[in-house]
């Protein structure tokens, strides 16, 4: 591999850890995977320095080193089918020993993948009315649960991508969602709904525990500043979120 191709791999690189990143990943998995995937193409060396906003890449070989930088805005998500799918590719990378080439078509095949919205949307109604009716709901709250929960999905497939901020999309769609409870509850005073047990079927389908969990993880694994940033970052999308439902209860007098 000479020069050139060498450097070619660098930008390569740093796209699959932001996509990585991007699909929920873990610190770790992002440096590991990129380590091994450099391994496989004679680097020496990949060190990896990722944390919740920037990925920086060294690759050492014997001769020359070259390192990258990105700044990382799309965090957040959890796609766990997005991310399967880079983990095979790593796997194959190392395995197959793929070119360069072949590694960016692979990588740009799955990001611009789209995952079925169908389970997602299913899934969220379940969740929701589950949850609603766990926490001394009736069989009422558990069904506009369901019901806001495919809403919740709906706002966030239309919304999220509008703002760049994560916890401000977060509070709209909070805000949203408990303003259209509210204004149900009024429009159905015959079914005494309990608004509250309905949001909070809906609001475990938006708080952050997974990313705080990872972030905990991170934390415990030796990642600090990773894990205390995205444990800040965590906070206050919790926090935004309880902010949409308070402010909503507010304006419709609950």
């Amino acid at each position: 591999m000479d020069q050139t191709q060498r450097r070619a791999l660098v930008p390569i690189f740093l796209n699959f850890g932001e996509a990585m990143m991007a699909a929920g990943a873990e610190i770790s998995r992002v440096e590991d995977s990129l380590s091994r995937i450099g391994a496989s193409y004679g680097a020496l060396r990949t060190e990896v320095f990722a944390i919740t906003a920037s990925l920086v890449l060294t690759l050492r070989f014997e001769d020359e080193e070259f390192t990258g930088t990105r700044r990382i805005t799309s965090t957040g998500s959890n796609d766990f089918e997005k991310l399967h799918k880079l983990n095979e590719l790593s796997r194959e990378c190392v395995e197959k020993h793929l070119s360069p080439k072949e590694l960016s078509e692979g990588l740009d095949r799955i990001s611009a993948s789209v995952s079925k919205p169908l389970p997602l949307y299913i899934g969220s109604a379940i969740a929701s009315g589950a949850f609603a009716i766990f926490f001394g709901g009736g069989i009422f709250e558990g069904l506009f649960a369901a019901l806001f929960g495919l809403l919740i999905c709906l706002f966030q497939e239309k919304l999220e991508h509008r703002f760049s901020n994560k916890a401000f999309s977060l509070f709209v769609i909070s805000l949203l969602v408990g303003c259209s409870a509210c204004l149900l509850a009024k429009l159905l005073p015959f079914l005494a709904l309990q608004i509250d047990k309905i949001i909070i079927g809906d609001i475990m389908l938006i708080v952050p525990g997974i990313a705080t969990t990872m972030a905990v993880r991170d934390m415990l694994i030796g990642d600090t500043i990773s894990g205390v940033t995205k444990l800040l970052e965590c906070l206050l999308w919790a926090a935004c979120l309880a902010a949409g439902f308070i402010l909503a209860l507010m304006l419709c007098g609950r």
